[in-house]
């Protein structure tokens, strides 16, 4: 039991969110910032807030001098400590928890004075993005900034007690590695003591991670800071954070079984909701249908392929097209000249790069009309309902050009239609697994093939003959988790062969003295007897975001990058003494010839 003198020398006895109507009569001291303060008659309401909660105070005649005029002085977002006797609300906010209760204060002590804040703490603050990035630290007082961040906190915990009991080994790698050709750019750090030499932050831990089963670990897992230099965007960060995993003796089901089970013990531990089995769908299948390799199936709308009914009609932009494809959008037709002009100035925007819409409106009396009814008879566009499956009432939305590029564009149409209508609700989780990836794509610029995922991606086993004719054609044993059109993770069964990894280096453009400087280390390691291995990673800001419901990953990191990559609070990125750089062998001649 505390005695009279601890709680007199306590910061706080309670939190301000603990207190209830049960505690009436108790003596109290309570610590935290203020929210409001209200003068009413001859009484002040305080309202004091902390991490927990927010608790009124109340003053009046009885007070001593010396607490009314600290009164007198008090603003937003004092630090102030209060003691006094719990009592029952004369007029109770239900809103709050603490609603039925206020102290009666009897002591009041400032602990730290505060300037006026740049924006109100609230919920919805009057701060814009650009403010509260800023005075990001006053920002994270605000409960849904917390609670963010609380979230993240709970999920990285339910992380670590799934793989754990599950016998995975948490292990930490480097931070400062080598620098490697492939994937994103790295950002590099110089070496002092090795003059014109740098390390590179790591994009994964990929080829630890490889090394590690290797070494016989077995099952490993690192929730681990990785940084990527390119340019930013809602679900992009130069510095982020993975849930990186890597097992032994294991074929591709293992680990989607595996990840599959962790997401649903997220799901269930920390929102409670219970999510169905994962379907599998190929690439493939999720392009031509989605125009994605990351698919949102909460609602259908799926793509149809229309070049059989529209070709040779003497409409030159369907007749030149590679492609002509769209999607029905049910219960539409009704749509007005404006918003069907909207929608054409939507996809002609440079993210989309359309050149065009046509639509067609199934009217209700069996009739049609379309954008391009001088060249398409009422057969014609009979035609092209039959193909949508489309009804009375609903409006076919059609582009056309190149294959690849429209399909991704209807893909953002179909998106897009759906926010309109609705069909996106962040309460409705539809996870999958996207498989059979390509193992290569091809780049115009250097006239060569890139590995899609990482060069150490094993091939389809039926497609390794494949390799040497039809390159282009080889499925990788690689898989992305998609929840609601958003990648959350993905991985592959690795090559732990050194030949096929020699072959896969030489299909890439590398020659053996390139692969021995870049990767000699972990082809030596392979020579020593490396197991079937296969991992994952997953996208913890991402992860965190979707559970939150929000549409950007910087509200569930702490300190984010602005979209220039910009740490506006500290002022980051920013020069350094010259005396730094000469250390490093850095020096700069800015002089002008």
């Amino acid at each position: 039991m505390q005695t009279k003198k601890q709680i007199d020398t306590m910061y706080r006895t309670h939190t301000c969110g603990e207190l209830r109507l049960e505690h009436q009569g108790n003596e109290t001291t309570l610590a935290g910032w203020v929210q409001r303060k209200r003068e009413l008659g001859g009484m002040t309401f305080v309202d004091l807030r902390d991490r927990y909660g927010i608790t009124q105070l109340v003053f009046d005649e009885n007070s001593s001098s010396e607490d009314i005029e600290m009164l007198k002085a008090l603003g937003r977002e004092f630090v102030i400590q209060a003691k006094g006797t719990v009592r029952e609300r004369s007029s109770k906010n239900k809103n709050i928890p603490t609603g039925e209760i206020e102290i009666d204060v009897k002591k009041l002590k400032v602990l730290s004075p505060a300037d006026v804040p740049p924006f109100t703490i609230e919920d919805e603050s009057d701060g814009g993005d650009d403010i509260r990035m800023k005075y990001r630290y006053l920002d994270l007082r605000r409960n849904p900034v917390r609670e963010n961040m609380v979230l993240r906190s709970k999920m990285a915990h339910a992380v670590r007690s799934y793989l754990n009991e599950k016998e995975f080994i948490e292990t930490e790698t480097p931070v400062l590695i080598k620098s490697t050709p492939e994937g994103a750019r790295d950002f590099v750090v110089p070496s002092r003591m090795n003059a014109g030499e740098f390390y590179a932050l790591p994009q994964s831990p990929q080829v630890f991670k490889q090394l590690l089963m290797v070494a016989g670990f077995d099952r490993y897992y690192q929730i681990v800071k990785c940084f990527r230099d390119e340019d930013l965007r809602a679900d992009r960060q130069p510095e982020f954070t993975q849930i990186d995993c890597e097992m032994a003796f294991v074929e591709q089901n293992d680990v989607l079984d595996t990840f599959e089970g962790l997401t649903k013990y997220l799901f269930k531990t920390v929102k409670g909701v219970e999510v169905e089995d994962f379907p599998h769908m190929p690439y493939s299948e999720a392009m031509a249908n989605y125009g994605s390799d990351k698919p949102d199936t909460r609602f259908e709308m799926l793509i149809k392929d229309l070049n059989s009914v529209t070709k040779g009609k003497g409409f030159k932009v369907f007749d030149d097209a590679e492609f002509v494809g769209g999607i029905c959008a049910e219960g539409c037709a009704e749509y007005s000249r404006k918003q069907l002009d909207e929608l054409t100035n939507w996809v002609k925007r440079p993210q989309i790069e359309a050149k065009g819409l046509v639509y067609v409106k199934c009217n209700e009396d069996g009739s049609f009309k379309s954008s391009v009814d001088k060249f398409y008879s009422a057969e014609d566009l009979k035609e092209w309902v039959e193909v949508f499956g489309a009804k009375a009432g609903d409006l076919l939305l059609v582009l056309s050009g190149e294959k690849s590029h429209m399909l991704n564009a209807i893909g953002e149409l179909r998106l897009e239609m759906g926010n309109r209508l609705g069909l996106r609700d962040k309460n409705t989780f539809k996870p999958l697994w996207v498989v059979d990836f390509p193992l290569l794509e091809w780049d115009e610029e250097s006239k060569r093939f890139h590995a899609m995922h990482h060069p150490f991606t094993s091939p389809k086993s039926e497609d390794i003959d494949l390799i040497k004719t039809k390159p282009g054609e080889v499925r990788a044993n690689a898989y992305d988790l998609v929840i609601n059109g958003v990648e959350i993770g993905g991985g592959s069964v690795r090559i732990f062969d050194s030949e096929l990894q020699a072959k896969m280096f030489d299909l890439l453009g590398f020659t053996k003295e390139e692969a021995e400087a870049q990767f000699g280390f972990l082809m030596s390691a392979f020579k020593y007897g490396a197991p079937p291995h296969a991992g994952i990673a997953f996208g913890f800001d991402r992860l965190v975001s979707l559970f939150a419901g929000l549409d950007t990953i910087r509200d569930v990191i702490a300190f984010p990058k602005n979209n220039s990559g910009r740490d506006v609070m500290i002022d980051s990125p920013s020069p350094v003494a010259e005396a730094q750089l000469e250390e490093l062998n850095l020096k700069l001649d800015m002089k002008e010839e």
